[in-house]
């Protein structure tokens, strides 16, 4: 998962990220916290990390921020020294899904980041097969079935096709679509997320009549939304 940690405590930051790296996410840090809320304009991130007490903007502004945006279900974790009952619920009430208090135990810390995954449905292992609506997917064929008719996908366009299905309505940026999709190659420009997204929105006709479309976010990325009540946007799960 990529984890974005905002703190100003160099010491505090070295620890969060080494414990999230050696459970095999990736981090972004940041100390001051208008910065991340720029960021978040322009990139993905799948749990934030905020400390309470931070310069200029803190982090319970961070916090309300954030919930009032696009990335509004975002998994967020709050770490502050600031113990009382009071503080605890001012805390969860600006949109904090868990509230650590430091110094951290870093076996509990990691067990609330998993369980904040696990509620966000982020860290799930890769299904075999799904279904959303009239789109089913099989992974060991690289195929999607459409109103039943078979359609063929590489492997990308199919990893692709089911990250869109599997963050329905979510805005991911390119960096992170290209990021987990193409991993860390350098060839792996915007072009050809683009043609990407053009071949598989052509392939599975992903339009309003067949209950989902891809929409560019601009200057961000993409999302894939539903259009049509009839068509649940909830996956039927076939195999694990």
């Amino acid at each position: 998962m990529r984890c974005a940690v905002l703190d100003d405590d160099k010491a505090q930051t070295e620890l969060v990220v080494k414990l999230l790296a050696d459970a095999g996410h990736g981090c972004e840090v940041f100390h001051q916290g208008r910065t991340l809320i720029n960021r978040l304009r322009q990139d993905t991130f799948d749990l934030l990390i905020v400390d309470w007490n931070m310069p200029g903007m803190s982090g319970i502004e961070v916090l309300e921020t954030v919930r009032q945006g696009q990335h509004a279900n975002l998994p967020i974790l709050m770490i502050t020294s600031r113990a009382d009952d009071e503080d605890v619920v001012t805390g969860l009430a600006a949109g904090a899904d868990d509230y650590i208090v430091k110094p951290l135990n870093t076996v509990v810390f990691m067990a609330r980041v998993d369980a904040a995954l696990r509620r966000a449905q982020l860290n799930k292992p890769q299904k075999m097969a799904a279904a959303w609506g009239a789109y089913s997917f099989d992974v060991p064929t690289e195929t999607v079935t459409v109103h039943g008719e078979p359609v063929k996908l590489t492997a990308k366009e199919l990893a692709l096709a089911m990250m869109l299905f599997e963050n329905m309505s979510r805005p991911l940026s390119r960096s992170y679509l290209l990021e987990s999709i193409w991993g860390q190659s350098p060839e792996a420009e915007t072009r050809t997320l683009d043609a990407h997204v053009s071949r598989i929105r052509s392939k599975l006709n992903l339009r309003a009549e067949n209950g989902f479309r891809v929409l560019p976010v601009y200057s961000y990325g993409y999302r894939l939304e539903p259009t049509n009540v009839a068509h649940s946007a909830e996956p039927i799960e076939d195999a694990a």
